[in-house]
């Protein structure tokens, strides 16, 4: 019986013998089936899949071989298992986040017919520790702004972002923040209508549980970490940001002749 009709075509049961052997293998099938399914569209992003004995009846395969193609294609970026709601297809949109001197999130995504959304989790001010001092053009303790968000798009979340900013330049910038002012905006306030990228550095590693659970993803799947420092026209340190990103949902371009209008970097929620 396959009621889910994702059983591979031609496939018959094996002699018990065979099953040893069989069974080594049968979690790739059921990986490659799966993807091959969802790569057809047959499985479509936000589709809960079958419960896991339905699974293991439509596949005539054990619990283990199950889990681990589950496995597998949740690390890839495919599935997402929610702890007591199932297992889903991943509805997230690739994004080609192009980074220029004036990149800003919401006009990457907008312009991919992507919408774009923001939640700020944080807003306080912190004595700026060496490495941020350093970026910032500050001594090290004085107060700098701390901002912690997460970017959606069209309602998946993609990055976390942790951003400091010169508290003796924008002295409301938390309080305008938290009011749902954009960045950019508050930059202006204070005679900043225009700012550059400096500074671009990227990195891959894997998430901690946090991360993982906010970018809801697998903790075997790598994130994209982005540090980078932004401008003012005559060079003062405005802006140093580290942003995690979920490594299957953006790919990266570097333009070095970008000069895209202003715009804010990540919109409120």
């Amino acid at each position: 019986m396959d009621p889910c009709g994702l059983r591979p075509a031609g496939r018959r049961r094996q002699p018990s013998r065979a099953e040893g052997t069989m069974g080594r293998e049968s979690w790739k099938v059921i990986r490659d089936t799966l993807a091959a399914r969802i790569a057809a569209g047959d499985l479509t992003p936000g589709t809960r899949l079958p419960t896991e004995p339905e699974l293991c009846r439509a596949f005539e395969a054990g619990r283990h071989s199950v889990r681990r193609a589950v496995q597998a294609l949740a690390v890839e970026g495919k599935l997402r298992v929610v702890q007591g709601s199932g297992t889903f297809v991943e509805a997230a949109p690739l994004i080609n986040y192009t980074i220029g001197r004036r990149t800003r999130f919401r006009q990457n995504l907008l312009r991919q017919g992507i919408l774009p959304a923001g939640e700020l989790f944080l807003a306080d001010v912190v004595p700026a520790s060496g490495r941020v001092a350093a970026a910032l053009g500050i001594a090290e303790g004085d107060p700098a702004h701390r901002l912690v968000n997460r970017a959606l798009a069209d309602g998946v979340p993609i990055s976390l972002g942790l951003s400091f900013h010169p508290a003796a330049l924008f002295p409301d910038l938390g309080a305008e923040r938290a009011k749902g002012r954009s960045v950019s905006d508050i930059y202006r306030d204070h005679g900043v209508p225009d700012y550059v990228r400096k500074r671009t550095t990227l990195f891959a590693r894997r998430p901690d549980p946090e991360e993982a659970a906010l970018l809801n993803q697998h903790t075997d799947q790598p994130v994209m970490v982005l540090t980078k420092t932004d401008v003012t026209l005559s060079g003062t340190a405005i802006g140093y940001a580290e942003t995690v990103w979920a490594g299957d949902r953006v790919q990266f371009t570097f333009d070095g002749l970008d000069d895209g209008a202003a715009d804010e970097p990540i919109p409120p929620a």
